[in-house]
């Protein structure tokens, strides 16, 4: 896994949308465990668009459970 990746994600959730920095971990369930829900799920995936320069389809959306999960989208995105 990219660590570079997981960093500026890690970033993300924690200045945007306030999720204790301590929580943000690989394994991490986006939703069980960050507590995150659709509005902010979609502000995130809105920012690693921005950010990353990818394209995330609602398909994607579906397979990303964890945090792990949206760095390997971006990585396979920009290979």
């Amino acid at each position: 896994m990219n660590n570079d990746i997981f960093e500026k994600l890690k970033a993300i959730a924690v200045d945007q949308i306030g999720i204790d920095e301590e929580l943000v971990k690989p394994e991490s369930d986006i939703i069980k465990d960050l507590g995150l829900d659709s509005l902010d799920i979609v502000d995130m995936l809105m920012s690693v668009e921005e950010i990353f320069g990818v394209t995330i389809d609602d398909g994607d959306v579906a397979e990303m459970k964890t945090v792990a999960d949206v760095v390997r989208f971006i990585e396979n995105a920009k290979a």
